[in-house]
């Protein structure tokens, strides 16, 4: 383990222990890759979507700082509770911008600054519920996709993440993804 990702673990288990001051130091060391992550899912947006990456990886941050005295891992369960939350958040606003369109209200921060990608939101709607179902029924294919879709980590990341060797994640990838699309599509017919 490298120094860095030795500091990491350490300022995350001194915060799951109640100590603040090391989500303040941890949050510079992270931040380069919470906007990598976020830019990767940002690059699936429309070109013309007003949802910033830098509102993604804040609203993930305050999601994760809700989190205090969990019990962190290591660096990489970090990485995927953060891939999680910016799953959550974008899950989360496309629900809001369905119920917009149906003369709902606005929830949440980010819905008074974007513009309402309609198809866009039932597609991350209908693929989370999907990844649900997938999850069910194999939590690793699920956390797979979630890293590499949500988290836009690439196949070596996820399997330094997971602990997994680069063949495993790439049959779970391919696993996934057919079973994600078979889903889809009979939940679209």
């Amino acid at each position: 383990m490298d120094a860095e990702s030795h500091q990491i673990t350490h300022l995350l288990m001194d915060w799951g222990n109640g100590d603040q001051r090391a989500l303040d130091q941890l949050m510079p060391l992270v931040y380069d890759e919470l906007r990598r992550m976020a830019k990767g899912h940002m690059r699936r947006q429309p070109a013309n979507h007003s949802f910033q990456t830098t509102e993604l990886i804040h609203e993930a941050y305050l999601k994760i700082a809700k989190n205090n005295g969990q019990s962190w891992q290591n660096r990489e369960h970090f990485y995927g509770v953060a891939a999680k939350a910016m799953r959550q958040i974008l899950v989360d606003y496309a629900r809001s911008k369905q119920r917009q369109k149906r003369g709902g209200g606005q929830i949440g921060s980010l819905e008074a600054e974007t513009a309402a990608f309609p198809e866009r939101s039932g597609q991350l709607i209908a693929l989370d519920e999907a990844l649900k179902n997938l999850e069910s029924l194999d939590e690793r294919k699920a956390r797979v996709v979630e890293l590499r879709f949500f988290g836009g980590l690439t196949t070596e990341e996820v399997a330094d993440v997971l602990k997994l060797s680069r063949e495993t994640v790439k049959r779970d990838w391919r696993f996934a993804r057919t079973w994600l699309l078979r889903e889809l599509s009979a939940a679209g017919e």
